[in-house]
């Protein structure tokens, strides 16, 4: 059995720029795969194209060229209408700002992918208890995000990321607006989670440090994608 999760084959994306026939070049000829327990850092400056990337390979945005496969199957074969499926069933997202849900407590947060696949309130919070042990904040299930740290935040994204067993986890800057000592902690956590459970994750950062600790860093530059 192929241990392949992800694979990216030159793909390509890019927007209309000023002047009438004229196009900016954001990715060019990208080629990546990902395999299970795997963790790939992508840095580059600010502005190259890293969240583009991610939202492409996750089928949030349009591709111009190029192929994407999940576990060997070609992605422009999946209707539109069941991409939404394949994303809350197949992978997973961390955010620098946790994208939380502000009116529901942390438990009714990492619960919710379950209960949008249409799985038991019961069994959904049992489950949801179970990831937020694993993070390590249990105790703060009750809490609404508005009372829980920066870092529990990012904790209980992660927990809700993984919550679905999804086989790519997507990270953008998940440490991005926390303090050094919380981001360390943050980072040891996603990986860990990541590799213990045969995932995936696919991870923008502009911290080299954090980027040291994945299984293979690629640098985005003008558009192309370089293995460091």
């Amino acid at each position: 059995m192929s241990n392949e999760l992800l694979r990216i084959e030159n793909l390509s994306k890019s927007y209309s720029s000023v002047g009438e026939g004229d196009k900016l070049v954001i990715l060019e000829d990208i080629n990546l795969i990902l395999e299970k327990g795997e963790t790939i850092a992508i840095t580059g400056k600010s502005g190259c194209g890293k969240s583009t990337l991610l939202s492409v390979a996750a089928l949030l945005s349009p591709k111009d060229g190029g192929k994407i496969y999940y576990e060997g199957v070609d992605t422009d074969s999946i209707k539109e209408n069941d991409r939404p499926k394949l994303r809350n069933e197949k992978m997973g997202f961390v955010f620098q700002n946790s994208m939380l849900l502000e009116d529901f407590s942390a438990l009714e947060n990492v619960a919710m992918p379950l209960l949008i696949k249409g799985e038991k309130k019961k069994s959904a919070y049992e489950k949801a208890e179970e990831y937020l042990k694993m993070v390590g904040i249990e105790e703060r299930k009750n809490h609404r995000p508005m009372k829980l740290s920066g870092g529990e935040r990012q904790r209980t994204a992660i927990a809700r990321a993984l919550i679905t067993e999804p086989s790519v986890v997507f990270a953008d800057e998940p440490t991005g607006s926390l303090d050094e000592k919380t981001s360390r902690i943050i980072e040891e956590l996603l990986i860990s989670s990541v590799k213990k459970t045969g995932r995936g994750l696919i991870l923008v950062t502009h911290n080299p440090l954090f980027a040291a600790k994945a299984d293979k860093t690629f640098i985005l530059s003008n558009g192309v994608l370089n293995e460091k």
